[in-house]
């Protein structure tokens, strides 16, 4: 698909507070007519701006697009954080984030039905890109609460058995479903609730056979 650019060239800095204005616009856009009615000019009316402001965050529709995306995952990893840091015991705090790191999305993706599947057609390898470093952030993260207790794996192993958390919980992910097939809210809730707790009991099986190290 041909994305539209401008020509680079010298420019000052973008205004403060355009990029969110813009990437405000484009969520709006994204959901109520799809990607490939998403248009620049549109965005930059609907944030207030002029279109050559646009070009100052980003130089194609792609690059929007895919910074939408990025900051709802950047929100996902934020509320992953608030609930690693909170006083309660390292498994609840992993179900818990387990379950949110599918919740936020799912919520974000029900605003956009009408376009999931046309931004994966449009922008898949960028986007499964993106993707993989967010998923990496997320379990770099889990396996920092699952190295809290005692006799913990090495952190090779421990980042692993993360990796291995967030690959799971990825199958109930809007763009591996499609928001049609995820059914209600709740529902999801339930069943990220389920295969989060078989991981955690999966790791706690795994450790409790995992050979001890000898003197």
């Amino acid at each position: 698909m041909t994305m539209t650019r401008l020509p680079i060239r010298s420019v000052a800095p973008a205004e403060p507070g355009a990029r969110d204005r813009i990437l405000d616009a484009a969520d709006r856009a994204l959901a109520a007519e799809g990607y490939r009615h998403m248009r620049i000019e549109d965005l930059a009316r609907a944030a207030a701006i002029a279109k050559g402001t646009v070009y100052l965050s980003f130089q194609s529709k792609e690059e929007i697009a895919l910074a939408c995306i990025d900051r709802m995952a950047g929100r996902v990893l934020a509320r992953m954080r608030t609930l690693a840091a909170e006083a309660k015991p390292a498994d609840e705090r992993l179900r818990r984030m387990l379950i949110e790191r599918v919740l936020v999305r799912f919520d974000y993706a029900r605003t956009h039905s009408a376009s999931v599947d046309e931004i994966l057609r449009a922008i898949r390898p960028a986007l499964l890109a993106r993707r993989e470093a967010h998923f990496r952030a997320e379990s770099k993260l889990l396996a920092a609460v699952l190295s809290e207790p005692s006799g913990a794996a090495s952190p090779r192993a421990t980042l692993a058995t993360a990796q291995a958390m967030v690959l799971a919980t990825n199958a109930l992910l809007p763009y591996s479903l499609g928001v049609r097939e995820m059914g209600r809210r709740a529902e999801i809730a339930r069943r990220a609730d389920r295969v989060a707790r078989l991981v955690i009991h999966g790791v706690h099986a795994a450790r409790s056979h995992r050979p001890r190290r000898t003197p």
